[in-house]
């Protein structure tokens, strides 16, 4: 135990030297690093090597193999300054064959005024932005010890009548060490090319010679640069502790490098008894906002072959206050 302990909390350290070079705003679609599933955000986002649902399909699509038969999820998040976050997703197991399971995220925001130079009180006019991605994914469990899983997501992103879409790609592996419950995941999330945004307002009449919109002038295109996807390699280990007959403590932690920001850690903990009532904590470290969260879930029988799940998770954002998520999903 006092080994398993170590491990957890020894990995954590080797994110300071990976290097602190601050790479913020060198990527756009952040929408893709909100995460989903409130048993995870309470975790302090400590989910790489204990996902085992349908939320695999944003942590590590190999996690997805603890499906056993059909699952349903749905999360809400409540995010900063009036923005929701959306994730509903699905799952099914075939036996022999893998865990197939569909996904989608969709971000949006309330409507802004839009302002100009000519209009400084305001034009009169409104606009709103959104985000949306669509995954399929596959998991199969290739040895008694070994997982794989894979998820494809086509992204789209909106500003005003401003547009851009691309695709991402996301591939994991879970290993069961045979030591006791020890486990570990290893995900790279977001791979996929550039996006770059179009649309009517990025037409804008020019004129070669005074440079400005003339009756001679005609439509030219405003070159916009393309921006990365977040990409970001996810590495995790967690590890089962017997606290009673009917008690669990998951302990949990992830180290994080992705390819925007500093390189980040997270601690989770999960307390459950009779595999129903949950108690969760988590701690995100060299995280600028985002620091402890905090959250419950339960999981109760529907009928003899069907169980519902509903989890909360509360997460402190520092100077922007807190974030609230709520999931919901049914086993059948």
């Amino acid at each position: 135990m006092k080994r398993t302990i170590c491990l957890l909390l020894s990995v954590l350290p080797l994110s300071m030297a990976w290097g602190q070079q601050t790479k913020v705003g060198s990527a756009g679609a952040q929408f893709l690093k909100i995460g989903v599933g409130s048993r995870y955000q309470a975790m302090g986002d400590a989910g790489s090597a204990t996902v085992s649902d349908v939320y695999a399909m944003y942590w590590n699509p190999a996690g997805l193999v603890g499906v056993e038969n059909n699952a349903v999820s749905f999360t809400n998040v409540n995010y900063l300054m009036d923005i929701e976050l959306n994730y509903f997703a699905y799952a099914k197991n075939f036996e022999g064959v893998g865990v197939f399971g569909a996904s989608a995220t969709v971000l949006s925001m309330g409507k802004q005024d839009i302002y100009d130079f000519a209009n400084q009180e305001g034009t009169g006019r409104q606009y709103s932005a959104s985000s949306f991605a669509i995954g399929v994914s596959y998991a199969r469990q290739l040895t008694s010890s070994f997982a794989f899983g894979g998820t494809a997501r086509y992204i789209g992103e909106r500003i005003h009548l401003e547009k851009s879409n691309g695709y991402a790609l996301d591939f994991g592996t879970m290993l069961w060490t045979g030591f006791r419950t020890l486990r570990l995941g290893l995900a790279i999330t977001n791979m996929g090319p550039q996006l770059e945004f179009s649309g009517p307002d990025l037409i804008v009449p020019y004129d070669e010679q005074y440079n400005q919109g003339t009756p001679n002038s005609i439509d030219a295109s405003v070159k916009v640069s393309p921006y990365s996807l977040p990409m970001a390699f996810r590495m995790g280990v967690a590890y089962d502790v017997p606290v009673g007959p009917k008690s669990t403590v998951t302990l949990a932690a992830d180290l994080r490098n992705p390819n925007d920001n500093v390189q980040q850690g997270s601690l989770g903990a999960e307390f459950a008894y009779n595999n129903q009532f949950f108690l969760r904590g988590g701690y995100r470290l060299n995280s600028a906002e985002e620091k402890m969260s905090v959250g419950a879930g339960l999981t109760t029988p529907v009928t003899r072959k069907s169980k519902l799940s509903i989890d909360y998770a509360w997460q402190d954002f520092g100077r922007l206050n807190s974030t609230q998520r709520f999931s919901v999903g049914f086993l059948f």
